[in-house]
């Protein structure tokens, strides 16, 4: 697995000393870990290692020989179960003190959070703003929903005789805190691994919230959630002719307007703000434009 996640088309592999690894087996993994992030060609992607989380007894260890043995070839660590703004500050000293220790640059290494159980979503605005070396919370929902006993075996799919989606105020509530600090917020993930429709489903609840992206346990997930979150062809041209037109409209050539219309639609700097969303989504995804604006004589 290690190896083939080389070459897989995802944006960010993160490789895992927590839930995929055997008590007994974690000394080892963190060999591998460190074996392959030195070794391996991770040419284009975030490389992540999540450690296990701080009520075991592993995490100073997992920290420590993950990023004095490869921390060269690390951009984050991500924190399991987070449920305190004080865990993340404890991991933000760990790696100062490491990266201080081995000579590599203060601060170059990300934390990423996850939020799986009750005291994480409540703490979850101290979480975010507990060190600038966060950069993503991510919403872990199998361990979520057994900790508020959620009736439910199905990760992240709708509950029969619940009349609406049980996890929308948790994926606003880590959306809020993400946004109020400038953070991606990633969706968790779909257990159902060979059941693609209900992966696209799933994800497109928390596309449509805003969120950036979502894991992939399979690489047979992969190409669903690039185009879940990635914009539509339509939605994208349609955002960079508004920002043309918005652009034109403001200039002393197009009259220093503040609102204009663009076909039937009127746009002013809130419809310039709200394509700008798209319109980045689209350019990250690599997508091509289908249409030109033309200025109006």
């Amino acid at each position: 697995m290690l190896g083939k996640a080389q070459g897989l088309p995802a944006d960010q592999v993160f490789l895992d000393l927590e839930d995929a690894v055997a008590p007994l087996a974690k000394p080892e993994a963190r060999k591998n870990i460190v074996a392959a992030l030195n070794d391996g060609d991770w040419a284009g992607k975030t490389r992540v290692v999540r450690v296990n989380d701080l009520t075991t007894p592993w995490t100073y260890r997992d920290v420590i020989e993950v990023v004095e043995g490869a921390g060269d070839n690390l951009d984050c660590i991500m924190l399991p179960k987070v449920q305190s703004a004080a865990q993340i500050e404890w991991l933000d000293l760990t790696l100062t003190q490491i990266e201080k220790t081995i000579g590599l640059e203060v601060g170059r290494i990300g934390i990423e959070a996850q939020i799986e159980n009750a005291a994480g979503l409540v703490n979850v605005d101290a979480i975010a703003a507990a060190s600038r070396r966060i950069e993503t919370i991510i919403f872990g929902p199998a361990d979520f929903m057994a900790s508020i006993n959620m009736r439910s075996l199905v990760v992240g799919g709708l509950i029969p005789g619940y009349p609406g989606d049980p996890y929308h105020y948790i994926l606003m509530r880590i959306l809020m805190a993400a946004r109020m600090h400038d953070l991606q917020a990633i969706d968790g993930p779909f257990l159902q691994i060979r059941d693609v429709e209900a992966f696209r489903e799933v994800a497109g609840r928390s596309a449509a919230l805003g969120f950036d992206g979502k894991w992939v346990l399979h690489p047979g997930q992969i190409e669903a959630a690039n185009e879940v979150y990635s914009p539509a062809q339509d939605d994208y041209d349609h955002a960079e002719l508004i920002l043309d037109a918005y652009d034109h409209a403001t200039s002393e050539e197009g009259g220093r307007l503040g609102a204009v219309m663009l076909g039937d639609e009127m746009i002013d700097e809130a419809s310039r703000k709200m394509a700008l969303v798209i319109a980045a989504k689209g350019r990250a995804a690599g997508m091509n434009r289908t249409s030109v604006f033309t200025p109006p004589n």
